[in-house]
């Protein structure tokens, strides 16, 4: 039965249930904001086979929201704790930390924060301004009060993988992150608690960006330069989609590549990313191209 914690005292208070049973040799941290889908299925899974405790959080974090949450997405950000409840529970996990933002942030807006750099300013962050300096500082506060072993997050956000990675490195966090790769409907749309705000058309509509996404990869497999810009160009053009950005970086970095290096078959793995709103949502997607 998975133990269910809306507060931080309780929330230790079932960690040290483990610990002093001694079952907590290795454990295994899957955070979320709800609105759980396959693909948190599927990180909870892995987190599950290889850790003895498991521990989901699901908190709809608003400092990686314009404005710290005063903003209509965060406010239509869907909510469904008593079905998300269910799923852990299928699932096996352990613990499930359900924090209110009262919770989280006692005092209001923290003044404290961890920020990421530049590595927070490119793409999502220059789309979302303080985006990854919010995701940075509750991943900090969630590594500090569960102490995980290992921490699993989706490659659908490549960009917060690379951060994550670099705040485990930087802030000297013992933790192992685990990456899971990005679960898609058979269509080859990647699978988001976002796609529930998308009507059937636009869910069709939105295929282009995984489309896009493969053709590159497939370029990349059959030794051809990539044709960024031709990519963009079609893309830009598909019925129903507001392209914000297309690139090829880095995969540790997220520096892109020059001009030079996509001008000629890519010698070694890169990374990428898309972003674009289809109807009123907006939409991110990723792959390994030249790997």
């Amino acid at each position: 039965m998975t133990i269910l914690c809306h507060t931080i005292a309780e929330l230790r208070s079932a960690l040290a249930q483990y610990r002093g049973s001694g079952a907590s040799s290795s454990l295994g941290l899957v955070p979320t904001m709800g609105a759980l889908h396959q693909g948190h299925a599927r990180l909870i899974e892995q987190a599950v086979e290889h850790n003895e405790v498991t521990v989901v959080s699901a908190f709809v974090n608003p400092l990686q929201y314009a404005n710290n949450g005063d903003c209509e997405d965060y406010r239509l950000y869907p909510r469904q704790p008593e079905a998300d409840l269910r799923l852990l529970e299928e699932l096996g996990v352990d613990i499930a930390f359900m924090p209110s933002r009262e919770e989280m942030y006692p005092d209001g807006d923290p003044l404290i924060w961890v920020r990421t750099g530049e590595m927070g300013s490119r793409l999502e962050g220059a789309s979302r301004p303080g985006h990854f300096d919010g995701v940075a500082t509750v991943v900090s506060k969630l590594f500090h009060l569960i102490a995980p072993t290992r921490a699993y997050f989706g490659r659908k956000d490549a960009q917060q993988v690379a951060i994550i990675h670099r705040l485990v490195r930087d802030m000297n966090f013992d933790i192992e992150i685990a990456e899971v790769p990005i679960a898609r409907t058979p269509e080859g749309l990647a699978e988001s608690s976002r796609n529930q705000r998308l009507s059937a058309a636009e869910k069709e509509q939105a295929l282009a960006l995984s489309r896009t996404l493969f053709g590159l990869r497939d370029r990349a497999a059959a030794g051809q330069p990539l044709d960024l810009p031709g990519a963009r160009n079609d893309l830009a053009h598909s019925p129903g989609v507001e392209v914000d950005y297309l690139v090829v970086v880095n995969p540790a970095t997220l520096e892109p590549l020059s001009e030079a290096e996509l001008g000629h078959p890519l010698t070694s793995p890169a990374l990428a990313l898309v972003a674009a709103t289809v109807g009123s949502v907006r939409l991110i997607d990723n792959v390994v191209v030249g790997d």
